[in-house]
């Protein structure tokens, strides 16, 4: 079997008639080339993402945790006079003689086809796209020590693509003294001599990977960023290390799955969140035929997760954080409380995803479905949960309106999807936790719940609370912090006459101390003019009055207006202010 320096040297004789017969295929091969070349610099490529993608699509040893590392250097390790060195470490099985053949030309990925075997990288770029920042990048891989250069080589005229063994610089123990030399070196390392003008981009967009790009990456458990110089001084790049860690998976069937996935992130700098947890819904749907494409033929159905962060979402001090992925984060905001992953098409910058493509909108369609499982499944999950606990689920709805026409319409169809499902959590006398539709329930004034409350604590019955024509909002929820949800939501105030009801099927004016009555007094004189006049409320008992043989009576509003030797225990001229009748 060929060493791998002996492959370099076949490849190199074979396919570019380095010291060998001309290759026939020659032409074809500058064609591609000079296509890559166009393809390269025509689009805007985040070389970033790219490999990140060629990270998450590479092969792992069983009881390996998948990591990625970069590490950026002032020293000039190539020797090539770089003013600053990339290095990426990462530690998958390595390079194959495969894969080093299919680097070594174009359009020719062994990923090519593969998307259903979870692979997501797809612009047929990937590796290549280092030449953006690199005018010659380096692989040290499973025995493999070979570079590439952007210029044509001088034997047979061409670039990107022509592997050259590389016996001195860098050495291994160049290497191992960047990335740590007490510890054992991932089976493969790109390094990357920076072009003058990118060093400062390059760093930029290594300060700023943010800390979510792990959410969705089947593979990477851990990537970190870091900068190595010999005077720590001269560090520029914001350090980071972003682990992830799934804690929890339960199956809803066999199309959907819930877990709850950690994220953490170990930064130089103490001014953000450096953890959070997620509770992930992922979901499977078929793909419909008006939705097929030809570079996702191959695809039957369409996985979509979304992602609902149980508290700040970890966002390394920048001002937004994207609400749309494509395994990796596009620069979308959608201003909803929840992250929408999918295998979108994306514009070329990756920046974007395409809203006039039918296979993305076939995703967008299924959204709202999988919202609305997921939500209800977070509302209803635990068994016994209480009710306090419940409101901040409803933190993960999108109240708020989108930049996006298309995402907007998401938005409308999950509120009106919301309108049909039990998901409000009603006043419930007991343990037993019951929920109903949104137009089902309704709210209180918070003063009448501060009497309410008092009135259960004085221990008198309320179990006929949601026996009056509605069912009423959980006091938990029934908060001005609230209001925008419940609004989006469609929940309403509980007419005049649920008041009226309420007090007059119950115990309270009777039931509860002196104190308590006053207060229902003062409650009803308030609220008189606007909400309780020229309704039942005038008609039953709530004065009470001591009759001519001494007993406590009650007698209506309207009722006290005709004393008739009634005697009242509340002021009569307090009474006549509050109660205009009287």
């Amino acid at each position: 079997m060929a060493t791998p320096k002996q492959h370099i040297e076949h490849i190199r004789k074979t396919t570019f008639s380095i010291g060998g017969e001309k290759n026939p295929l020659a032409p074809m091969l500058d064609q591609a080339v000079k296509y890559l070349s166009a393809e390269l610099y025509a689009k805007d490529v985040h070389f970033l993402m790219e490999l990140i993608q060629n990270a998450e699509d590479n092969e792992y040893l069983e009881g390996v945790d998948p990591s990625l590392e970069f590490v950026i250097t002032s020293r000039d390790i190539t020797n090539t006079g770089a003013p600053a060195t990339l290095l990426i470490f990462n530690n998958e099985k390595g390079f194959s003689a495969k894969n080093i053949e299919s680097i070594c030309n174009v359009g020719n990925s062994t990923k090519k086809g593969n998307r259903k075997r979870g692979y997501i990288g797809e612009k047929g770029i990937g590796f290549k796209s280092v030449f953006l920042i690199a005018a010659q990048p380096y692989i040290f891989s499973n025995g493999y020590q070979i570079r590439f250069n952007e210029k044509p080589c001088p034997h047979c005229n061409l670039g990107y693509i022509v592997p050259e063994w590389v016996d001195d610089s860098p050495s291994l123990s160049d290497i191992k003294q960047i990335y740590g030399s007490a510890s054992t070196l991932p089976t493969t390392t790109l390094i990357l001599p920076l072009k003058p003008d990118k060093v400062n981009p390059v760093k930029q967009q290594l300060s700023s990977i943010h800390p979510e790009i792990l959410l969705f990456l089947s593979k990477i458990k851990r990537l970190s960023v870091r900068e190595e110089n010999a005077d720590p001084r001269l560090n520029t790049v914001s350090a980071v290390a972003i682990t992830k860690e799934t804690n929890f998976v339960q199956r809803k069937n066999m199309d959907a799955e819930f877990y709850t996935l950690h994220l953490s992130a170990e930064e130089n700098s103490d001014e953000f969140e450096k953890e959070c947890s997620y509770y992930l819904w992922k979901q499977k749907f078929p793909v419909r035929q008006e939705n097929k494409v030809d570079m996702r033929m191959e695809v039957e159905d369409w996985v979509i997760t979304l992602a609902f962060p149980n508290g700040e979402r970890l966002h390394r001090g920048m001002e937004y954080s994207p609400g749309i992925y494509a395994f990796l984060p596009t620069e979308m905001v959608t201003n909803f409380p929840f992250i929408i992953q999918a295998d979108f098409i994306l514009a070329s910058s990756r920046e974007t995803i395409r809203w006039d493509n039918v296979w993305n909108q076939g995703i967008l369609d299924c959204v709202p479905f999988a919202f609305i499982e997921a939500f209800v499944s977070l509302v209803k999950t635990v068994d016994g949960a209480p009710a306090s606990s419940l409101p901040r689920m409803f933190k993960f709805l999108p109240v708020h309106s989108s930049p996006f026409e298309k995402s907007n319409s998401v938005r409308e169809s999950i509120k009106a999807k919301l309108a049909e499902k039990d998901i409000i959590p009603s006043e419930s006398c007991t343990a037993q936790q019951f929920f109903h539709k949104p137009r089902e329930v309704g709210r209180l004034m918070p003063a009448f719940w501060n009497i309410l409350k008092k009135t259960r604590e004085q221990r008198v019955s309320l179990h006929k609370l949601s026996s009056h024509g509605c069912y009423v909002l959980n006091s938990s929820f029934d908060k001005p912090e609230y209001d925008h949800i419940l609004d989006f939501l469609g929940v309403r105030p509980v007419s005049s006459e649920w008041y009226v009801k309420c007090i007059q099927d119950s115990n309270i004016v009777m039931g509860v101390s002196e104190e308590t009555y006053l207060e229902l007094l003062h409650f009803l004189a308030v609220n008189w003019q606007s909400k309780f006049h020229g309704t039942g409320m005038g008609n039953i008992p709530l004065i009470k009055y001591v009759g001519t043989d001494g007993s406590v009576s009650l007698c209506s509003v309207n009722e006290s207006a005709q004393q008739n030797g009634k005697t009242f225990l509340e002021d009569e001229e307090l009474l006549n202010a509050a109660f205009p009748s009287v």
